[in-house]
């Protein structure tokens, strides 16, 4: 009976799963060079187009595939009181005492499978500052419990990786030692503050790599500023950085831009990233503003064909081989 029992929990494990590393300051997916290349998803777990089926999952991902992206960033929290797309009290891996919620859990899972089958990386944001900022917290104790047991659920899968906060540093240090506790070799990192805080020195050698939110548009010329941002941190730190959500096009709300932007803004800054020998994930404008809006597709996905803004910036992306070679 113990023989079929193991078996049985054997089969609903990823088989073979490929495993994100790094060495200096590159990635690397099953030790072969991973020019980490993201999007944000932050509603992936909750949008419901997404998640209709495996097969619908799967038509997305090689969409984005297509425009060059194997990583996508997905948040645990999206229970902001903000009126985001798909956002809502129930959106959260996390019940209030930190137990997982078993329905959110199981389908973070099959994203993560999905995007394995077909070669592609999840960072999963654990915990966002705009639930914290609308007081929607997990205490201590129930915050270790809830990343614990997290930690211990996604063991298998090796195509992930986990970023303890979305702009925020509350108790970092203390998660990194209940992750490596657990799970020694996942990689973690952190979005420590808002755009321009490039982490403490603590943080920073304590994460597997950065992802700071680069100086944005109120700082001047971002494709000039971040690049030295970057150059910055990789010089100091030798470990992999990403310019975690490349200064912004849309609504000045939420930290975005206050006058016009244009693709080769982004376009020039995600270039000069690339010859520092650093990574991206681009950020979009497509959940901000809620259903029924013009920045919003009608499936809530970050589709790259419904803005002719980012998809020109995503055309870029796709051709990255050709600009930019895996190191």
């Amino acid at each position: 009976k113990a023989g079929i029992i193991a078996l049985a929990m054997a089969a609903m494990l990823p088989a073979a799963a490929a495993e994100i590393g790094v060495s200096g300051t590159r990635f690397l997916l099953d030790g072969k060079p991973f020019p980490y290349t993201g999007i944000s998803f932050f509603n992936a777990i909750y949008n419901p187009a997404f998640n209709r089926s495996g097969e619908e999952r799967a038509k997305w991902l090689e969409k984005f595939q297509r425009y060059g992206i194997n990583v996508l960033r997905v948040w645990s929290q999206w229970d902001s009181k903000r009126g985001f797309v798909d956002a809502g009290p129930e959106c959260t891996l996390y019940h209030p005492d930190g137990r997982l919620r078993e329905a959110s859990l199981e389908r973070l899972k099959q994203i993560v499978a999905d995007a394995d089958r077909v070669g592609m990386v999840v960072e999963l944001v654990l915990f966002s500052q705009e639930s914290w900022r609308d007081q929607i917290r997990l205490g201590p104790a129930e915050s270790g419990r809830a990343i614990a047991a997290i930690t211990r659920e996604l063991r298998p899968w090796r195509n992930l990786t986990f970023q303890v906060w979305n702009e925020f540093s509350e108790r970092v240090l203390d998660h990194i030692k209940t992750i490596r506790a657990s799970d020694p070799k996942r990689l973690v990192t952190n979005s420590p503050g808002f755009a321009g805080v490039l982490g403490d020195q603590e943080q920073n050698r304590a994460v597997d790599y950065l992802t700071p939110h680069t100086s944005r548009q109120g700082s001047g010329k971002t494709w000039e500023i971040a690049p030295k941002e970057i150059e910055y941190l990789l010089a100091r730190f030798r470990k992999p950085v990403v310019d975690d959500e490349p200064a912004r096009n849309g609504t000045p709300n939420f930290g975005g831009p206050k006058e016009r932007t244009w693709p080769a803004d982004h376009i020039l800054q995600i270039y000069k990233v690339w010859q520092a020998g650093a990574y991206i994930n681009y950020h979009h404008d497509m959940f901000q503003t809620g259903y029924n809006t013009p920045a919003v597709p009608p499936s809530g996905i970050p589709d790259p064909e419904f803005s002719p803004y980012h998809r020109a910036v995503l055309e870029f992306i796709a051709l990255r081989e050709r600009y930019m070679p895996a190191r």
